[in-house]
């Protein structure tokens, strides 16, 4: 309740300023798992969830924990035979690939066999194709440093599922019957951390792989670096954006980086306020920085934040006493990342980045649960997911976006003019209920809402009057009346 004589922080919005007119896709990440394989508890409603979104620029990894489902070539091919095999790689990706028919993706095979990699000894990869392997990527310096056997593999794992098949190192054949579209291809991902890549290392990597995809792939785009910590890694910018640093003719379509808030252990709701929109305010920073790096060096390259969202202290620890395990991730915490994710919308649409995923569609115990957007007991979409599809329906590429202000730092306000009319959106950042008056143009306003009340279901359609009440951690749209 306000104060005795207090005003309550009233909405403001210029209609006739526009900061930016919005090049802002709002998108999300798929990670292959055994929850999305074919028979697994919530693969039906995560795959449904999926196609109803119908997002553009919806990236696609398999990676390194299950190399079955990750790496189509698993040991290294002698005169005699090859080991290619799409046995579990094939269903998740058939499925994602349905799911999304008629909207772009990003694919990332993001794991390269580790038998390319010289070791003490060959990497022993799980017969279980279900069973959680952290210690794949090993080694750091490719057997072939010219990256040819490294770009043969992508390209022979491209033409698979574009070609209708390949031929492999020994001259046979392998047929698929597949004729996909792959629009984007993102070349490895989080490379900092994985094989303990240099700037340099990876450019020649993505040299080579770009260069053999292009082969056979000749209209895919690429993205480039997928970093997890863009703003400890300067240098990847400065010399990947760099095309004296490429082969001639090498495209730079888009470069990728990562942000996950990370809260320290024995925070909890009334302290995420501060720890989530902190750091997501030092993540800007440090793309102001990056955009600037790319303005200098490659200004035609574009940009795309694939992976936001939180990920709690030990959100994959498996111990009973762990203090957050998935049992304890409070309903609320989904409201919070969804407003996080909100709220990086909004900023990262004022610098113009194209491309804002969130991530991912499902997480689960030992796989990141406080990262996913399915309800991995129920596999219905969580707030997360509907914070996101809220936006995705809203608000698009040309809306131009207002100078907006609800005149309190707790709730964030941003007003779009779009082609569907003027709509603004308003972000709760505090653990707290908060109240904003309305200006004329949203008095009598239709209004959508996800917060606490709304739990797993659609955003709660209504009619705003003279004053909006949010709920904590609310994300809510008003469309102004006509």
């Amino acid at each position: 309740m306000a104060a005795f004589g207090q005003e309550k922080p009233k909405l403001h919005i210029d209609w006739n300023k526009t900061l930016i007119v919005s090049r802002s896709t709002p998108t999300l990440q798929v990670v292959t798992n055994p929850m999305l394989n074919p028979g697994a508890p919530i693969h039906d409603g995560s795959f449904s969830a999926l196609k109803d979104l119908g997002a553009d620029y919806v990236r696609y990894v398999p990676w390194l924990p299950y190399p079955k489902i990750a790496v189509a070539e698993l040991d290294p091919p002698t005169k005699d035979k090859t080991s290619w095999d799409f046995t579990y790689i094939d269903p998740v990706t058939k499925d994602f690939l349905n799911a999304t028919s008629g909207h772009s993706t990003v694919i990332n095979f993001s794991t390269i066999p580790a038998w390319m990699f010289k070791t003490d000894k060959p990497v022993q990869y799980p017969a279980d194709p279900n069973e959680v392997f952290w210690n794949y990527t090993q080694g750091t310096q490719l057997r072939d440093p010219s990256g040819k056997e490294l770009g043969d593999y992508f390209a022979r794992l491209v033409s698979w599922y574009t070609r209708g098949g390949f031929t492999d190192e020994n001259g046979k054949h392998h047929e698929s019957g597949y004729h996909y579209t792959f629009p984007y291809w993102e070349v490895l991902n989080e490379v900092e951390a994985e094989h303990s890549t240099t700037p340099e290392d990876y450019t020649l990597r993505y040299d080579a792989i770009v260069s053999a995809i292009h082969k056979v792939s000749p209209n895919t785009k690429f993205m480039g670096l997928a970093l997890a910590a863009p703003r400890d890694n300067p240098r990847f910018f400065e010399y990947f954006l760099d095309h004296k640093h490429h082969k001639p003719g090498i495209p730079l379509d888009y470069i990728s980086f990562h942000f996950y808030a990370t809260p320290e252990e024995g925070e909890d709701l009334n302290t995420w306020q501060y720890s989530f929109f902190d750091q997501a305010d030092g993540f800007l920073s440090a793309t102001r920085y990056i955009l600037a790096i790319r303005d200098r060096l490659s200004s035609e390259t574009k940009i795309d934040t694939d992976e936001l969202g939180v990920i709690l202290p030990n959100d994959n620890a498996e111990s009973s006493d762990a203090r957050l395990t998935f049992n304890r991730i409070p309903q609320r915490y989904w409201n919070a990342a969804g407003a996080l994710y909100a709220y990086l919308y909004v900023e990262l649409a004022q610098l113009g980045v194209d491309v804002i995923g969130e991530s991912q569609l499902v997480g689960y115990p030992s796989q990141y649960p406080s990262v996913s957007m399915i309800n991995f007991k129920t596999g219905k979409p969580n707030a997360r997911y509907w914070v996101l599809r809220m936006i995705k329906d809203n608000f698009h590429p040309g809306d131009k976006l207002v100078a907006s202000d609800s005149n309190t730092a707790d709730v964030i306000a941003q007003g779009f003019d779009t082609p569907q009319g003027r709509k603004v959106m308003l972000i709760n950042k505090s653990n707290s209920e908060k109240t904003v008056a309305l200006n004329f143009d949203f008095e009598n306003a239709s209004s959508l809402t996800i917060d606490e009340q709304t739990g797993d279901d659609a955003p709660r359609t209504g009619k705003a009057s003279g004053q909006l009440t949010l709920a904590p951690y609310a994300v809510t749209i008003l469309t102004a009346r006509q």
